[in-house]
């Protein structure tokens, strides 16, 4: 049984409060289109969300099923990335170059067998030049094969909560079965920048020289817009141009995912438009603090009779410009709730109301662990319970 309680937060000076991450977030594509109509995108799919949150702001078939060309290299990008942070590889480490690698098809940054090529220069050849025998490369220096690295890109997506994606190479090359969203897409770059902020940075070189030869980013935002720092573009007959950007804007990060345009230059134009539209139509809006206790829930066979409910990070939503005013907030408990408790443990749900219509839920937790009473608290609990 769930439990309202009515809570009053705009009285609280919302607009210096700091933007940082939010647990999980469901929103109301309704509510955000009544105030701040998307703007008109030239491309199949498109999504446009905030980093910190994963709110999305504004899309369009964000959950269909699309090819994901060189967007795939975001994952293998991800598990190369996850070997080094764990020290299975080393930047300075010497790989050698297989005849597959040698003569992968497509985008290449023109490795060779006997010519030495190290870890470091493999991640930006796959980042920056898109090498496609960069990638295979490396998922061989990882897992011993490019099969092997691809069945840990597919575990690597269910981990990540990737429902509707599915691998079956590292590097994009066309295949009925890989295939994936702008949804997952976003959530994928979420995961990078906020798992490996220490290799994120690589996204936003210009131009890279292996071999002798120096092949330029395919991002044009990297030159167009200086707050734009990533992060991939994909191209194929069947998929498209497509674009994944990033851009920071103060404390702010959102994310744009461009699927399908019919140029290059259509498809940074498209993914820039995204960017410019959520920064001037939204703001960032901190409605409680970390830690910060919301309320106090009665717990039942408890050492404690209550329990701070509220978020472990600060809650921060990005809210179209003047809507703040028109938000109603409730806080629905979870009754009757028995101890033990678990910090981190969700005890209720926090539902947001535009005027009359609901807006988004969010989980609620327990900010602190509250251990089983003695047996003389528990006999005591267990009788008020039959009155409740």
């Amino acid at each position: 049984m769930s439990r309202p309680h009515h809570l009053n937060f705009f009285s609280q000076d919302l607009s210096m409060r700091a933007f940082i991450v939010l647990l999980s977030l469901l929103t109301s594509a309704l509510a955000f289109a009544e105030t701040t109509p998307s703007p008109a995108v030239a491309a199949r799919a498109w999504l446009l969300v905030d980093h910190s949150s994963g709110q999305p702001l504004a899309e369009h078939e964000a959950d269909a099923r699309i090819e994901p060309a060189s967007l795939t290299k975001l994952m293998t990008a991800y598990l190369t990335f996850a070997s080094l942070k764990q020290g299975a590889l080393k930047g300075d480490q010497a790989v050698p170059v297989s005849e597959k690698a040698w003569k992968a098809p497509g985008s290449r940054m023109f490795i060779e067998p006997k010519r030495p090529v190290t870890v470091d220069e493999l991640v930006r050849g796959m980042i920056v030049q898109s090498g496609n025998d960069a990638c295979i490369a490396l998922a061989e220096a990882v897992a011993g094969t490019e099969e092997a690295f691809v069945q840990r890109m597919n575990l690597e997506a269910r981990r990540l909560g990737l429902a509707n994606t599915h691998y079956m190479n590292t590097t994009g090359l066309p295949d009925p079965q890989h295939y994936t969203t702008a949804r997952d897409l976003a959530r994928l770059v979420q995961a990078l920048i906020r798992d490996f902020p220490e290799y994120y940075p690589i996204y936003s070189q210009k131009e890279f020289t292996y071999n002798r030869i120096t092949q330029p980013n395919r991002n044009r935002l990297l030159w167009l817009d200086p707050t734009v720092d990533g992060v991939k573009t994909g191209h194929t007959e069947a998929a498209g141009f497509c674009l994944i950007a990033s851009g920071k804007r103060g404390p702010r990060r959102l994310i744009s995912v461009v699927l399908g345009t019919d140029s290059d230059a259509l498809r940074a134009q498209e993914a820039q438009r995204l960017l410019n539209h959520g920064f001037l139509n939204f703001e960032p809006v901190r409605l409680y603090g970390k830690a910060q206790a919301i309320s106090q829930l009665k717990v039942f066979k408890g050492g404690s009779g209550m329990v701070p409910a509220g978020f472990l990070d600060d809650f921060v939503l990005s809210l179209p410009k003047g809507m703040t005013a028109r938000m109603k907030v409730q806080l629905f408990s979870q009754q009757p709730l028995l101890a033990p408790v678990q910090q981190g443990q969700r005890i209720a749900t926090l539902k947001l109301f535009l005027d009359d219509n609901l807006f988004g839920e969010y989980p609620v937790v327990a900010l602190e662990t509250v251990p089983v009473a003695g047996i003389i608290g528990r006999a005591w609990d267990s009788l008020m319970l039959l009155f409740q």
